[in-house]
């Protein structure tokens, strides 16, 4: 009886073992559940946050294109109503002016060739070899 109370207490134990075994396996399966949920969960609201951004960069993005289009179309009429302004205003002071200006550069070119014939001959008889005295 002795052997028989024996294989009855190791067969216990085996069943006990691979018992505890079989809920240590069921524990891991559970958190390895629990773990993917989590994480799926924080997938989910990562794309959500992220669309969300997106699409408030989209609008602001569109706002700022819209009011560049505007300052530079503002800035377009500006410079052509200025641009029109002072060649209507001017037409005839400008052909005037042209003339005085081509009046004044024409004095102006004659005074400089002047000066600089003038500089010539003096650089020419400075550089004229003196006689000297007793001929060859």
């Amino acid at each position: 009886m002795k052997i028989t109370t024996l294989i009855v207490a190791l067969l216990g134990a085996a069943a006990l073992a691979a018992f505890g075994q079989e809920e240590t396996v069921k524990d891991i399966e559970h958190g390895a559940k629990k773990a993917g949920e989590k994480v799926k969960e924080g997938v989910e609201t990562a794309a959500e946050k992220t669309k969300e951004t997106a699409e408030t960069v989209g609008k602001k993005t569109k706002q700022a294109a819209e009011t560049v289009g505007e300052k530079t179309k503002e800035t377009a009429e500006t410079v052509g109503k200025k641009t029109k302004e002072t060649v209507e205003g001017t037409g005839e002071e400008r052909t005037e002016t042209s003339r005085t200006t081509h009046r004044k550069s024409k004095s102006s070119s004659r005074r400089t060739k002047a000066e600089t014939s003038k500089q010539q001959s003096t650089n020419r008889e400075a550089n004229k070899p003196t006689p000297s005295p007793g001929g060859r």
